[in-house]
């Protein structure tokens, strides 16, 4: 009886297998516009920019505002017309971003270039969706495995993006940059070719309102305070750092390639420890992760201000990727104890509106610190914010063994 009922799930699973998998091919070649603009959006900018040097990485926080813009329109859109549909649209309004950014660069039009990053990080935002996807027609068993096989789209596409800015940026020499954006609309059509073949079914029509608390009740809770604040500081103190990098390794006489290959190694980074990040949560608990997250933020600031090497640059992005990993993905954890199933959406999207939010400022602050003050004083700027998360992490800590104690 238990070969019979494996069998019948691995028979139930093979809609999933195919979905996940043709998914996570879409991750590794259509997520590869993010690391793209990442590593040769602010080279462009500042190529661009005459006078006020400050702005150069104002197309990558462009992107990052697209992403959260992109956010809740992807949701409403896929479930009013299905995952299918969706991100073929969104595949293809990335093929359109970067035309429009090749376009830019031809024509040296700096307005136009920061537009095709909003357009190609509000496709993004329906990438963000692809995991999630995966274990629509996924069995309870195979659910994991199928976001796995996303992750490691993910980790491809962050092969995939830099390689393709270091064979495609001299194309059109001297003309920098403009076969990379080419090169990048022909990854968005053969994504959207990729995601043509899914078959999810659209879910059923909701008919009753499901109820919850108001969400400034969820918001006031001390594990909501800390979880946000720790998820935000993670991913703007990544993105500040990363977004100056590119910037401070060409300032330091490093090379466009050298540049690419630190990002490759930084979304690398990033992304590879997904697949036993959720593992070492169970063991060690959310709280501990997200601390060591936060030390390894601060470790990469300690190791780019000990030096301006390749070297130093390297192992800083890694360092940096790595803290991101576990303080983020912590912090969501973290999140999850704070709602009811009814208020699961709700309260997603006001956590991602602040953190996207909070990061698009700090990839726009990254440029300005970095012309005004230096490299230094991006990196020194880490500090003080792991201190506040660490501090509040400890705060939660005595304010539960409190809880605890009066409940007994």
């Amino acid at each position: 009886m238990s070969s019979l009922t494996e069998a019948a799930h691995q028979a139930d699973d093979s809609l999933a297998r195919r979905n996940a998998f043709l998914l996570a091919m879409a991750q590794a070649i259509g997520g590869a516009l993010a690391s793209i603009v990442i590593t040769t959006g602010p080279l462009v900018g500042y190529m661009m920019l005459a006078e006020d040097k400050s702005l150069a990485t104002v197309p990558v926080s462009a992107m990052v505002l697209g992403t959260a813009f992109g956010t809740l329109p992807a949701g409403v859109l896929m479930r009013r017309y299905g995952r299918r549909a969706g991100f073929m649209g969104a595949s293809a309004l990335a093929a359109v971003s970067g035309l429009i950014a090749s376009y830019a660069v031809f024509q040296n039009t700096f307005s136009l270039f920061v537009l095709a990053c909003c357009l190609g990080g509000f496709a993004g935002a329906f990438v963000q969706q692809y995991r999630f996807a995966a274990a629509d027609t996924a069995s309870e068993a195979f659910k994991p495995k199928a976001i796995s096989w996303v992750l490691a789209g993910g980790v491809l596409a962050g092969v995939v993006g830099p390689q393709t800015v270091i064979f495609t940026k001299d194309m059109f020499s001297p003309i920098l940059f403009a076969g990379t954006y080419l090169a990048q609309a022909g990854l968005s059509i053969i994504s959207l070719i990729l995601v043509s073949f899914i078959n999810i079914p659209k879910p059923p029509t909701q008919t009753t309102k499901s109820g919850g608390r108001p969400i400034l009740e969820i918001m006031r809770q001390p594990r909501f305070i800390v979880a946000a604040a720790c998820g935000i500081c993670s991913y703007a103190l990544m993105s500040l750092v990363m977004t100056a990098t590119p910037l401070a390794m060409i300032g330091c006489g490093l090379t466009e390639t050298d540049a690419a290959l630190g990002i490759q190694w930084h979304v690398i980074a990033m992304f590879g420890p997904s697949f036993f990040t959720g593992s070492l949560i169970a063991r060690f608990g959310k709280e501990k992760i997200v601390a060591i997250g936060l030390l390894l933020l601060a470790s990469c600031s300690v190791v780019a201000l000990s030096g301006v090497d390749l070297a130093h640059f390297w192992t800083a992005l890694i360092l940096l990727g790595l803290g991101w990993n576990f303080g983020f993905i912590g912090a969501t954890a973290m999140l999850t104890d704070t709602y009811r199933p009814e208020e699961r959406n709700m309260v997603q999207a006001t956590n991602d509106f602040l953190v996207f939010g909070f990061v698009a400022c700090a990839s726009f602050s990254s440029g300005a610190l970095l012309n005004a003050f230096g490299w230094d004083s991006v990196t020194t700027l880490v500090f003080p914010f792991v201190l506040l998360c660490l501090a509040l992490l400890a705060w939660l800590w005595k304010h539960n063994s409190r809880s605890a104690a009066a409940q007994i």
